[in-house]
């Protein structure tokens, strides 16, 4: 069994108790400057030395709401930070969190060893899909409280917005929705006051979807996209080179970008153990002046065999593997060209956005900001509403219906990234988006109570006219919002919403989809 060498364990472990019990340590935040990352304080260049940090994610057929925040587990902290700064970890990424949990022990005692966060701000089950994105409510609500609750700490270094959304040339129509999460996410952390933090994607390791989804996500005003770019690559595998491995081309393509880009995940595993070669060439010259370093994936094992260390659940005993031990190795002999904010001067601009025939994603106009206001204040003016019986996974058939019927009555809740077509309630949660299509159905064929029923899944009630703030709003809506078209679209895959990696065995939750085809405006079939 490979274990910690002792001299280092009895280093670290001899400092862990005063990690925990000091008050949070003045840690230095990290800021962008152009194409890098810099310690506020002191300029100081910031490469990252991550670690992706996530126990216990979905396994096939698991609960899609079950996830474990490793940042709310003192113990859990406790028990790896010294695994850590054995491996010169500076930055974990973690891919859910519970924004109501407590994460003042964990992310105090990762500040007092020098440990930055990267943050995901979706979760299994609520997060933007590849097939049926959307942009709601419900979506910025649980953003929101994410940033909320890791605001407060200086070493957040960052949040994803998403992670591998948009993986081949059909899901492109996602970036819209992608860029539109950012830009409402670093509005509200402006808005609040909080200091700035930054809001990045994190991509797959696709070579044909690439260069349009980076362009597209860097492209136009800066308060609309990403301040950084994840790459989640595996394509060095074993023994090989700079040029073999793909490297040499991804960082030639990335050379002209105006922000930070680094290894959001990598670490191939198809020759194990794993050696790292490629650690080294990552912070050397060849790269280090595109890159802002790397995320080996992953800190736990699981079914994918990614893991650096096996802890058993609910257990204080962490056993390290090979992986770590070559890991530690390899990781131990990097030094980067380190320059300072002061001498650096940015050259480079935001890219060009891709054309649509290259890159089905619309760039203007993004979809709306969601407004909780505009929502309810539609949601009861309406007469026809769903039923509080019907279950959720019902809604399908009824969207199909009413829509493969009148697809009039849909127009107001159709989202089209491919075309830049929102309807003006599209933002609106599911619930909502329900009854403003049964209650137009309902309309549209003569307000009948006999066309609310649908086999009692729908109710009528007395309605009410919008009047003071909300007849306001709703006049304002009316005014100012996209209407819907309608285009065609294909039948979709099953739904990709990836918030963990894939390789770990960490399925997508799958949000309740409205049929894709009824997003893209197409006519369905009555089911």
């Amino acid at each position: 069994m490979f274990t910690m060498r002792s001299a280092s364990w009895l280093s670290t472990a001899a400092c862990l108790a005063a990690w925990f019990a000091g008050a949070t340590a003045d840690v230095d935040p990290i800021v962008i400057k152009g194409s890098k990352f810099f310690y506020k304080t002191n300029g100081t260049q910031f490469y990252i030395k991550g670690v992706a940090y996530q126990q216990n994610v979905i396994t096939s057929g698991g609960n899609a709401n079950a996830f474990a925040d490793p940042l709310a587990d003192a113990a859990g902290c406790a028990r790896d930070i010294p695994y850590l700064k054995q491996l010169n970890t500076n930055t974990i990424r973690v891919y859910a969190v519970d924004p109501t949990a407590d994460h003042s022990s964990c992310m105090t005692a990762l500040a007092n060893a020098g440990i930055y966060t990267l943050i995901d701000l979706g979760s299994p089950n609520t997060s933007i899909t590849s097939v049926s994105p959307s942009w709601t409510t419900d979506l910025f609500t649980r953003y929101k409280a994410v940033v909320d609750a890791f605001q407060q700490y200086n070493n957040v270094l960052g949040f994803f917005s998403a992670n591998e959304v948009i993986f081949n040339a059909s899901s492109a129509s996602a970036a819209p929705f992608v860029k539109a999460a950012t830009r409402d996410t670093k509005a509200y952390i402006a808005q609040k006051g909080y200091r700035q933090i930054g809001v990045g994607y994190a991509t797959d390791d696709d070579p044909s979807i690439l260069a349009g989804a980076s362009q597209y996500l860097n492209c136009g005003d800066a308060a609309n996209s990403i301040d950084f770019f994840g790459y989640n690559i595996y394509s060095w595998c074993g023994q090989s080179t700079f040029e073999a491995s793909g490297y040499e081309a991804r960082t030639n393509e990335f050379s002209t970008f105006n922000i930070p880009v680094f290894l959001s995940e990598y670490g191939c595993n198809t020759t194990q153990p794993r050696i790292f070669q490629d650690t080294p060439v990552i912070y050397s010259s060849e790269m280090d002046g595109v890159w802002s370093g790397a995320i080996v994936y992953l800190y736990f094992n699981g079914p994918g065999d990614y893991g650096l260390v096996t802890v058993s659940s609910g257990s204080s005993s962490v056993s390290t593997l090979a992986d770590f031990n070559n890991y530690s190795k390899q990781i131990a002999t990097v030094s980067p060209t380190i320059v300072t904010a002061s001498a650096y001067t940015p050259t480079n601009s935001a890219q060009a956005c891709p054309a649509t025939a290259s890159f089905a994603a619309a760039a203007s106009p993004l979809p709306p900001t969601p407004d909780a206001s505009v929502c309810n204040c539609m949601y009861q003016s309406l007469a026809c509403v769903p039923a509080a019986a019907v279950d959720k996974a019902d809604y399908g058939t009824l969207f199909s219906y009413v829509c493969g019927n009148s697809a009039k009555s849909c127009a107001g809740i159709l989202a089209n990234g491919t075309t830049g077509t929102y309807g003006k309630y599209s933002g609106c949660n599911d619930v909502q988006k329900l009854g403003y299509v049964l209650d137009q159905y309902y309309h549209a064929q003569g307000a009948s109570s006999y066309n609310c029923q649908f086999s009692g899944s729908a109710v009528l009630r007395p309605s009410a006219t919008p009047s003071g703030s909300c007849a306001s709003v709703l006049s304002s809506v009316s005014a100012s919002s996209t209407s819907g078209s309608k285009s065609s679209s294909s039948p979709a895959a099953a739904p990709r919403n990836v918030v963990f990696g894939a390789r770990e065995g960490g399925i997508a939750g799958v949000m309740l989809l409205i049929p894709v085809a009824l997003i893209s405006g197409m006519g369905m079939l009555l089911l």
